[in-house]
């Protein structure tokens, strides 16, 4: 899902103003972001007044999705291979990003 940051400032002002009924999880769900995020841009907008619409580079253009790391961790446990041979196997991502998926999920040392 695109991220629409415009229409997350709308309605966050509409939900402070008391126009709607959504929950920050809801707009968070219409919008694409994480509802961490649109409590901080709330937070941000209260603080301020204001909010940039720029577009920060939130997320890299390759990041790991969540799916995807699941997926990783999923075949790594059914593999009796090392991590140099499942990167192999694996073979669209580094070594190191999936070393670094492996330990996060607790399956090296």
């Amino acid at each position: 899902m695109k991220k629409d940051k415009k229409l997350a400032v709308k309605l966050i002002i509409d939900k402070l103003k008391g126009k709607t009924s959504l929950t920050y999880e809801e707009i968070a769900q219409l919008t694409g972001y994480h509802c961490k995020y649109i409590l901080k841009l709330k937070k941000d907008m209260l603080a301020t007044g204001k909010v940039s619409l720029k577009y920060h580079r939130e997320t890299s253009w390759n990041a790991l999705s969540k799916e995807e790391e699941d997926k990783i961790v999923a075949l790594y446990k059914k593999s009796h291979a090392s991590v140099r041979k499942f990167t192999k196997f694996y073979n669209s991502r580094s070594y190191s990003c999936i070393y670094n998926v492996l330990k996060r999920n607790g399956l090296l040392d």
